[in-house]
């Protein structure tokens, strides 16, 4: 039976579209759905016949508190359901487990000579965005290859045709060189038009074009030029022939698949433009174990064209959607045409999807193989430590600690944990060191970790196993092993906070020792060294490195921003506001220095009359 408190919210809810989200007794959100009626979906997790679900059962006990959030269609909600899911990252909702930020290539279109770029980070700003490049290296190399067939600007100059120099790349033949007039506005822009069309693999057109410049050429006996447009022919004949041809047709479409053993998801992806098939990418879903085929697959469509740049005409799946109509109708918005989903049932398509949903079981097959290896050494490493360091358990929780400074400056602390062997970022804790005067690493140490405790203490936890199975709260979990980044020194130190919690026979905790990897215990006199090449040390090297660089990161960033705010503090007409806008649209020092005038005007608060003088000073 629910609450008291869920049976009023229950009753108030209203029969309207909208979102609704679950929270557990800590107010974290652990699941975000969409109704087009919220009363009756909200209620229907409560009735009996909700229950014979595993997943579902779960997450009605862990239920505290529903908000809710109306909406005016149900278009809206998906919406917000795609927002408010990217968000908080509930764990009862099935999620895109690589949320990495992919390049893309920028052609800032928008501007009257547009440059192009890469960038990881889509605005809405007027400018053409192209890919994923789900590896760096790809759009970088398409970039190269591009840039020899339509030479485009990378420069921010103020392009006026009037320069009395051109740079290097013009005269390599990587720039059409609008500086200084060699072509106009509009030939430029035919160029990086023609640019566009290739990123969308649009080709055909592109090379008819190309072999019309070059029979015009040669008639006008510029052998020269003649010679440059082949060259761009052959080398866009070499990418196409890299491309398997899928069929004669030449829409675009997706192709989606997906493999599910064992409660782990893979969603692979095929990319077919003009025929053919350009690319591939693969998806692993968490959140899925005792979800059916139908959620998984429109929780995938949802997040994964939410971020998606192209949306083609036509998709392919492997079975039918239950929200298929308002997701088409979404995908129409964000395309501006009509976009058909598809279950095809024989023919070539059906090979396609076949072809598609053989690579996602291979995929998930291999993945999971990989897994099983890891979590082998993983176990093999914790049971290494539980003897060498003689604790009570395996050490499936170990926190790290180490300080970063340089010569007293910004001096920061950085927690890093690792849960059975793997690192979970989503607990590390960063620490700017407040009450420590000059380079003091011990009491900056004792700092960090008061602090720590401090939040484990204000928890009001008690019971130990309690602690332990409140995994949404992660600061009132006691670590099995604490790693202290120093030799003895810093050990005492970290003891003397362990007696002032009385935490110091609740806690394991250890001082590692750069040299020579010495493990230092309290009241031993001797280290512990384990044997080299083994998997304990190797992971406690990994638990040592980690803490390091997510502290070096950190404490690099401060300083880094102490250097942005001194050099833009040295510009006129430059406050705090207006620096505070700029770091906030362009993120550094080296993007503002990219950016154009017009671009820094744009920003709220500046003038144009600002905009030149910061270019100027910079």
């Amino acid at each position: 039976m629910p609450s008291p408190k869920i049976e009023q919210i229950l009753k108030t809810l209203p029969s309207k579209p909208g979102v609704y989200l679950h929270k557990n007794a800590h107010g974290k959100v652990i699941y975000v759905g969409k109704a087009v009626n919220l009363k009756s979906r909200v209620r229907s997790y409560f009735h009996q016949s909700a229950q014979l679900n595993a997943k579902t059962r779960r997450l009605v006990e862990e239920i505290a508190d529903i908000e809710f959030i109306v909406a005016e269609s149900e278009l809206e909600a998906l919406l917000l359901e795609n927002t408010l899911i990217k968000k908080n990252q509930p764990r009862f909702n099935v999620r895109l487990k690589d949320d990495k930020r992919y390049p893309y290539i920028k052609v800032h279109w928008q501007d009257p000579f547009p440059r192009v770029t890469t960038t990881r980070r889509l605005q809405n700003d007027g400018a053409r965005y192209f890919g994923p490049y789900t590896a760096a290296w790809a759009a970088y190399q398409t970039l190269d290859l591009v840039r020899k067939m339509f030479p485009y600007l990378t420069c921010t100059r103020t392009i006026d045709g009037n320069d009395s120099r051109a740079c290097l790349y013009y005269h390599i033949g990587r720039c059409a060189a609008p500086c200084i007039g060699v072509v106009n506005q509009a030939e430029y822009r035919a160029i990086i038009d023609q640019l566009c069309d290739f990123l969308n693999g649009n080709t055909e057109p592109v090379v008819a074009d190309l072999r019309r410049q070059m029979d015009q050429a040669a008639e006008n006996l510029d052998f020269e030029r003649a010679a440059q447009i082949r060259d761009q022919i052959k080398a866009i004949d070499q990418i196409v022939e890299k491309q398997k041809v899928i069929n004669a047709s030449t829409i675009d479409e997706d192709v989606i698949a997906f493999a599910q053993a064992e409660g782990d998801a893979c969603v692979q992806v095929f990319f077919i433009r003009n025929g053919k098939l350009v690319g591939r990418d693969y998806f692993v879903l968490e959140g899925s174990a005792d979800e059916n085929q139908d959620e998984i697959m429109t929780s995938f469509l949802k997040q994964f064209y939410d971020q998606a740049t192209t949306i083609p005409p036509k998709i392919l799946l492997p079975q039918d959607v239950d929200e298929l109509m308002i997701i088409r109708d979404w995908l129409k918005s964000k395309r501006g045409a009509d976009v058909v989903l598809k279950v095809p049932r024989r023919g070539k398509q059906r090979e396609l999807l076949d072809m598609a949903t053989q690579n996602a079981v291979e995929t998930l097959n291999h993945l999971q193989a990989q897994w099983a290896v890891d979590e082998t050494k993983q176990s093999d490493a914790l049971a290494e430590l539980q003897q060498a360091l003689d604790l009570p358990e395996p050490p499936l929780r170990i926190e790290c600690y180490d300080i970063s400074t340089l010569q007293g400056t910004n001096t920061v602390g950085s927690m890093v944990v690792f849960a059975k062997g793997i690192p979970r970022k989503s607990d590390y804790r960063r620490f700017k060191i407040k009450s420590v005067v000059g380079q003091d690493d011990f009491a900056s140490m004792q700092e960090m970790l008061r602090r720590r405790f401090k939040r484990f203490q204000d928890g009001g936890y008690t019971d130990p196993n309690q602690i332990k199975a409140d995994s949404d709260n992660s600061w009132a979990l006691l670590p099995d092993l604490i790693i202290i980044d120093g030799g003895k020194g810093q050990l005492n130190a970290a003891l003397e906070v362990l007696d002032e919690f009385e935490l110091r026979d609740a806690v394991p905790i250890v001082g590692l020792a750069k040299r020579e990897e010495e493990i230092f215990l309290p009241g031993q006199s001797e280290p512990v060294i384990l044997p080299p090449k083994s998997q304990g040390l190797f992971l406690v090297q990994r638990v040592r490195d980690e803490a390091h660089r997510f502290g070096v990161t950190y404490h690099r960033n401060l300083r880094g921003k102490g250097a942005i705010r001194s050099t833009l503090d040295d510009v006129d007409g430059i406050g705090p506001k207006r620096r505070k806008a700029l770091l906030r649209q362009f993120g550094s020092l080296d993007g503002i220095r990219a950016a154009t005038i017009e671009e820094l005007a744009a920003v709220p608060g500046m003038t144009r009359r600002a905009a030149e003088d910061l270019k100027a000073q910079l």
